[in-house]
């Protein structure tokens, strides 16, 4: 590959400022790593962090009938087998953290305020959270609830504020399971979870995430600005927030018989 520069005209900007960064040589394929938060260059192959706080919130309904809120329960395990069978799941430790959220009493899309989970996040392993259906007593159609869970959002968020999304109600990988009553159970859908209701017999359903760390986070990305087909002599690009960035470049030629990259590296201060 012809040697490959990036010129910048200055090293200070303002936040909005027009950043020209201008390219000598001839790569065929180049990324831009901005240095903000989600294109840090050395953040390429890390997928997990510790430090940050892990912070749930969901939505709920308790719909028909009595809003029986003991109904409903909040759990969290450390050591869940990721097994959805009554052997594995009595067998986990599960903690009850029902309190921390507040529950519908009636009311559709009440929010349970944010949940903080950070004591459960300590020491980099995985956690699972369910939802426990359980039911005291046998009630008539007119007075027993059932549980809609609208929304689940579960996020780690770092110390400069910035959220990552490690679980939704679509993608927490939900399991249903049941210890009494096997023809009801939760339902399990992409936008919502729905408990059900037995008027003979009493209730003990479980709806359970999958294993997942609490740390885990998404490497890094940078940005593909030119590729084999395009010619690119300059990149333009602004910064919405003040701090000093690494910014990185990197071009890469490559053919059946080899590749070959040069990375380059620029610091900027926004103010």
């Amino acid at each position: 590959m012809d040697t490959f520069d990036v010129h910048v005209d200055k090293a200070t900007f303002n936040v909005g400022d027009s950043v020209k960064f201008l390219f000598s040589g001839t790569p065929e394929n180049v990324v831009f790593w901005s240095g903000a938060n989600g294109s840090n260059y050395d953040y390429k192959s890390r997928t997990v962090i510790e430090g940050n706080s892990i912070i749930l919130n969901f939505n709920s309904f308790s719909q028909f009938g009595d809003p029986d809120q003991s109904s409903l329960k909040l759990l969290v395990s450390k050591d869940f087998s990721g097994i959805y069978d009554s052997t594995n799941v009595v067998k986990a430790t599960w903690i009850d953290i029902t309190n921390k959220a507040v529950l519908s009493s009636g009311a559709d899309q009440t929010p349970s305020g944010k949940i903080n989970l950070d004591e459960f996040a300590a020491g980099n392993g995985n956690m699972a959270l369910a939802f426990r259906y359980k039911t005291e007593t046998v009630k008539t159609s007119v007075t027993q609830n059932r549980w809609v869970i609208r929304s689940f959002d579960l996020k780690s968020v770092n110390q400069q504020g910035a959220e990552s999304s490690l679980a939704t109600v679509a993608t927490a990988g939900w399991q249903s399971f049941n210890f009494k009553s096997p023809s009801t159970f939760w339902t399990i859908s992409s936008t919502q979870l729905i408990s059900a209701r037995s008027f003979t017999d009493l209730d003990d359903d479980w709806v359970i995430t999958k294993q997942f760390n609490p740390n885990g986070v998404k490497p890094d990305k940078g940005q593909a600005i030119k590729n084999i087909s395009q010619n690119l002599k300059q990149y333009v690009t602004t910064y919405t927030k003040p701090g000093t960035y690494k910014v990185v470049f990197v071009a890469t030629n490559g053919n059946v018989e080899s590749t070959a990259s040069v990375i380059k590296e620029l610091q900027l201060t926004i103010k």
